[in-house]
């Protein structure tokens, strides 16, 4: 086998090797031994060549690994914890507010005479935000992040991000907004926020936002916990349901303007990066925009899509950017959901043949049920938690998932057009967010909706275990067809 003609080895070797440098880092020189490797898979055998150009590959990822994980820790700031001077800031992220304080990621460009970029968690006092894209000047005193306490290394997730010290400033002032590709991503993102929720308050317009932007910060945290113990709180992380609308909506109105199917592809692949820039790099969205793009890019080279190959390289572009991602919740569960929705879910869906079980449904289940199985280990060993009737909430609020977006998209089509047309849009759009709040409230709201102790853990497993069995035992026994 010719490696060069297996992509999906290639890139998964090069994803192994990177997620390798968090265990252990090569040094610089390792990139020889790759390369000395690679030249003694040139002159062996066809048969054994695969295994050692990946090999080579695998090792290439490794020394970058190693090389983006040394960027990452290094800090300027770090010493100088204790000290303050007037600063220059970039705000790249939405408030999150607490009880006391609001914070917000940011990227100091001056330090008192030293200029550098190093990105940086920003406390300030409450009050109006600074909004996403801002630059301002303010006096900061440098701090460590907060020890570990409760189960939560604050410290160890920051680091992950590259983030080493929290700035804090007791006033700010604003001194204008970043240009460039990401003051357009930012000009896009308050865009879309105003018109998707055009006329829409409180925790609907927050629904909204969250659905659309994965911005859930509008909502309260009441409401928040309870999206966290229905298993709906996915639906508050931009998932590939999003990106695959905007490049559907895309391609449709290329259709009715008369467009060329090749010029529909090229408005969706734009549509795509638009709207990925607009939400920022999440791994979900991320992942998707990723896929979306290659399958445009496939339909345009006349090529088939590979959608095992489109998550390798999706985990490939995210991973080679931070290799510290690997760690990550959010990565973890938006992959392992992929996943469990190619391997599991056409199985499930065919158990449910013959059931008197609408055709939607049983998908919404399919889907629920698998993502559900394959998800519950990384929650608990994340959060240790583990939502027990996300199976009924998602079929619940499935209905629901659908139409909001729909309806967010057109709204923010017709702010465009006709602003009037898009207030009535989003008004409609409430009703959808009302519902997904309530399942949220309803189901996570009922006892046991979600186990947190390592004995309520077992006993679940004990009888899931039970169940399974007798669900096997009853199969073997029924009469099967040959």
């Amino acid at each position: 086998m010719n490696v060069l003609r297996s992509p999906h080895l290639c890139a998964a070797a090069v994803c192994v090797g990177i997620a390798a440098a968090n265990l252990a880092r090569l040094p610089r020189a390792a990139i020889a031994l790759a390369v000395a490797v690679a030249l003694v898979a040139a002159a062996t055998d066809a048969s054994r060549r695969a295994l050692v150009l990946a090999t080579a590959l695998a090792l290439t990822g490794w020394w970058w690994g190693s090389a983006r994980l040394d960027a990452l820790d290094h800090s300027v700031l770090l010493a100088r914890v204790g000290t303050a001077e007037r600063s220059h800031l970039v705000v790249t992220g939405p408030a999150r507010l607490s009880p006391f304080q609001m914070r917000l990621p940011a990227e100091v460009t001056r330090f008192g005479l030293l200029r550098f970029h190093e990105p940086v968690l920003l406390e300030l006092p409450l009050g109006r935000a600074p909004p996403q894209g801002a630059l301002l000047e303010a006096i900061t005193t440098v701090r460590l992040p907060r020890p570990a306490s409760h189960g939560f290394d604050e410290r160890a997730w920051l680091r992950h991000q590259g983030i080493h010290v929290v700035l804090r400033a007791d006033r700010w002032t604003l001194a204008g907004h970043r240009g460039g590709l990401w003051g357009v991503a930012d000009r896009l993102r308050a865009a879309l926020a105003r018109s998707t929720a055009r006329g829409l308050h409180g925790e609907r317009g927050g629904v909204v936002e969250g659905v659309v932007l994965g911005d859930e910060q509008a909502l309260s945290a009441n409401l928040r916990d309870r999206f966290r113990a229905s298993g709906l709180y996915h639906l508050l992380a931009v998932s590939g349901q999003n990106v695959a609308l905007v490049a559907a909506g895309t391609l449709v109105l290329a259709w009715l303007i008369g467009l060329p199917r090749w010029l529909g592809q090229v408005a969706a692949l734009a549509a795509i990066g638009g709207y990925v820039l607009a939400v920022g790099p999440q791994p979900s969205v991320v992942r998707a925009g990723v896929a979306g793009a290659l399958g445009s890019i496939a339909w345009l080279a006349a090529r088939p899509a590979d959608r095992w190959y489109f998550l390798l390289l999706a985990g490939l572009v995210l991973l080679a950017w931070n290799p510290y991602d690997v760690l990550d919740a959010g990565f973890q569960l938006s992959f392992a959901a992929v996943a469990a929705i190619f391997l599991l879910v056409p199985r499930f869906a065919a158990r449910l043949e013959g059931y008197p079980v609408p055709g939607k449904l049983a998908a919404a289940l399919a889907v629920s049920t698998a993502c559900g199985l394959v998800t519950a280990p990384i929650l608990w060993l994340q959060f240790h938690a583990v939502p027990m009737l996300t199976v009924p909430a998602n079929a619940f609020a499935e209905p629901a998932v659908a139409p909001l977006l729909y309806l967010a998209f057109a709204a923010a089509a017709a702010a465009l057009l006709f602003p009037p047309a898009a207030a009535a849009i989003a008004w409609v759009n409430g009703w959808c967010a009302a519902y997904l709040a309530g399942c949220a409230r309803f189901f996570g709201g009922l006892p046991g909706a979600q186990v947190r102790s390592g004995r309520s853990l077992l006993i679940v497993l004990a009888l899931a275990s039970l169940g399974a069995a007798y669900a096997w035992r009853r199969w073997q026994s029924s009469p099967r067809s040959t």
